[in-house]
């Protein structure tokens, strides 16, 4: 299975060769801000498998907080992915940076104790006040 993905300038353009098995919905208040809306969709997934078609170049990564690496076009702005230097090899790949369809549905939530007080969580998937595995 593979993915293809891109900014909304349509400069940069990735490719990941992997199913994306899991999805999580972050409330965090950086997240919100990154994305400017309630919360961010972002999936793990394996570096490895992520590779750019184009526009490599105009990648830049912002350390929002040590060790915490968000990366966006340097054109349009659109985010990408993050990564965290404590977790090598992972990036969490922003989803509605998508291009191809993807049926797999939200997992859970993470830090949904930051969540926007405007919106309400209105699904019956878990909710973690860290990441899931912390």
């Amino acid at each position: 299975m593979s993915h293809q993905g891109s900014c909304l300038c349509g400069q940069v353009t990735y490719r990941l060769d992997a199913e994306i098995t899991e999805l999580a919905c972050c409330h965090c208040q950086q997240c919100r801000k990154a994305q400017g809306t309630a919360f961010a969709t972002n999936a793990p997934v394996n570096e490895a498998d992520f590779s750019f078609e184009s526009g490599r170049d105009l990648i830049h990564e912002f350390e929002s907080t040590p060790g915490k690496f968000r990366a966006f076009c340097s054109n349009c702005g659109s985010p990408l992915y993050s990564r965290l230097a404590s977790r090598p090899g992972v990036l969490r790949l922003r989803i509605g940076s998508l291009d191809t369809e993807l049926t797999h549905q939200p997992d859970y939530h993470i830090f949904a104790a930051d969540k926007a007080e405007w919106y309400d969580i209105g699904d019956a998937k878990p909710q973690y006040s860290a990441f899931k595995d912390a």
